[in-house]
């Protein structure tokens, strides 16, 4: 056994002291608790000692309690799903069919790679490219389009892509006198590259960074004869001691006067409930320490929304849903606590309301973002966000805090230009226009936690989005 655990977790880059080997050998299902306690990490360590593991053991052991509550949980509801002018474009839900195989990750970066490629071979800039192979025989300037590996800059200050399509491999040099060197290129993105082959033909001299983007749309959203709006409620957190009721009472009191013909669709983007086991400590921190309860509850609340309004809900990473991404909708056993009209979608979604397209993701790649890409901060989270659109995707890299399931079609590619694109997770509150794209970040309905506050992190609860649907205009409720 002990020679098993450690040639699998070796395969997926985990490296273990032998102390350490032997406490997770202890364990009832060791490989499973070790993917647990990496989840719980902030980051990764490059060897992970007894140490890192006694640390977070008592979160680990409580995540896996919670996969296995969720493992037991009925199937979601199929993907063809539907509640009035709301439609679900595409979600996983019901879709799911990987079981983490090597084949399964090959098929599914793959997937990536042929969709992304797709959009950027569709660019002025690209057009003949060539596989990497040919390329590297051409004693001309050349075009590429190729998935990074791996990233890492020289002792003489130039930076090294080591990026591979579906026919080779090659390395890309980023001289330190270039324009582009201070660009942050992210592990497992898709790119074009236009430049030079070396003499030696062993690599390629970087001129231009194509990525995929956004199509310039000029206006963006065309004015339409809709007269509805739809709000977001993002990171409710319901059972947490910190949970604003006051704030919360304050807009359903307001839905249910002067919002109530104003509001015509109620999209809420994940970790709608505190959970359980999520951080260390959490336990301390909870006013319903039952989940099952916390979805109860928050179903009786939502109860007290105008019944003309058309609810959406999908899962975040506090949610009882697997925590890999794409997450299913909820399982029947929770969403029957809901009302019936309330439609429950997997995360992220593509949504249809009244011809307008929304994406919604719950967002927690936004961490990943921040600790790769220099110059984005919690503070302004809509950076992270226009960085996910460049790159049409939504969380590109693996092996980071974003959870990856390798299902055959890669369910996180922005392979359809939204109207409206929403998160929440890092509890900001904003909105802005990307080419013709209105990006927002949904708020909180949690004060300040304690992890919040030790990090110096400053939320903005209690507001709410409102986007119309007509005009595009959008507003930025507080209900403090």
């Amino acid at each position: 056994m002990r020679d098993e655990l450690v040639e699998a977790l070796a395969s997926e880059g985990i490296l273990l002291e032998p102390e350490a080997v032997q406490f997770i050998l202890s364990k009832s299902d060791p490989l499973a608790f070790t993917r647990a306690a990496l989840s719980t990490m902030a980051q990764q360590p490059l060897i992970i000692t007894l140490e890192d593991l006694r640390s977070v053991a008592p979160v680990a052991e409580t995540y896996q309690a919670m996969e296995a509550i969720v493992e037991k949980l009925p199937d979601p509801a199929p993907l063809r799903r539907e509640l009035g002018e709301i439609k679900v474009l595409r979600d996983i839900t019901g879709n799911s069919t990987c079981e983490g195989s090597i084949a399964d990750f090959a098929r599914y970066f793959s997937n990536r790679f042929k969709k992304i490629k797709g959009m950027l071979a569709r660019r002025r800039e690209l057009v003949g490219c060539l596989p990497v192979p040919r390329a590297l025989r051409m004693s001309r300037e050349v075009r590429i389009v190729v998935m990074v590996n791996e990233v890492r800059t020289t002792k003489n200050g130039h930076k090294i892509l080591e990026v591979e399509d579906d026919e080779g491999k090659c390395l890309v040099l980023i001289p330190k006198d270039s324009l582009l060197i201070s660009e942050s290129i992210v592990p497992d993105e898709v790119i074009g590259i236009v430049g030079k082959t070396s003499q030696k033909g062993d690599l390629v001299v970087l001129n231009e960074l194509i990525r995929p983007d956004i199509p310039l749309r000029g206006v963006g959203m065309q004015p339409s004869d809709s007269s509805a709006s739809v709000a977001f409620l993002s990171d409710v957190h319901v059972g947490s001691n910190t949970f604003l009721h006051q704030q919360w009472n304050n807009m359903i009191h307001w839905l249910r006067t002067e919002g109530r013909d104003r509001i015509h669709y109620l999209v809420l983007p994940g970790d709608i409930v505190d959970g359980i086991g999520v951080f260390p400590g959490q336990e301390d921190e909870l006013e319903i320490e039952n989940i099952f309860e916390q979805y109860g509850t928050l179903a009786e609340m939502l109860k007290e929304v105008p019944d003309d309004i058309r609810i959406v809900i999908q899962p975040g990473n506090h949610d009882a849903v697997r925590p890999a991404e794409p997450q299913p909708a909820f399982s029947k056993h929770i969403s029957d606590m809901f009302d019936s009209s309330t439609l429950f979608v997997g995360n992220p979604c593509y949504l249809e309301i009244e011809d307008r397209t929304i994406l919604s993701y719950h967002g927690r790649s936004i961490d990943d973002w921040i600790s790769n890409v220099q110059g984005l901060s919690y503070d302004h989270p809509l950076e992270a966000m226009k960085e996910m659109l460049k790159r049409r995707h939504l969380a590109p890299i693996y092996g980071g805090k974003t959870p990856l399931a390798p299902e055959k079609e890669d369910y996180l590619v922005i392979d359809e230009v939204p109207d409206i694109f929403v998160a929440g997770h890092v509890h900001g509150a904003g909105f802005m226009d990307y080419r013709g794209v209105k990006v927002i970040c949904a708020s909180t309905w949690q004060a300040q936690t304690s992890f919040q506050r030790m990090h110096n992190f400053h939320p903005a609860p209690a507001k709410m989005p409102v986007v119309h649907l007509g005009t595009g205009m959008v507003d930025m409720l507080d209900f403090n």
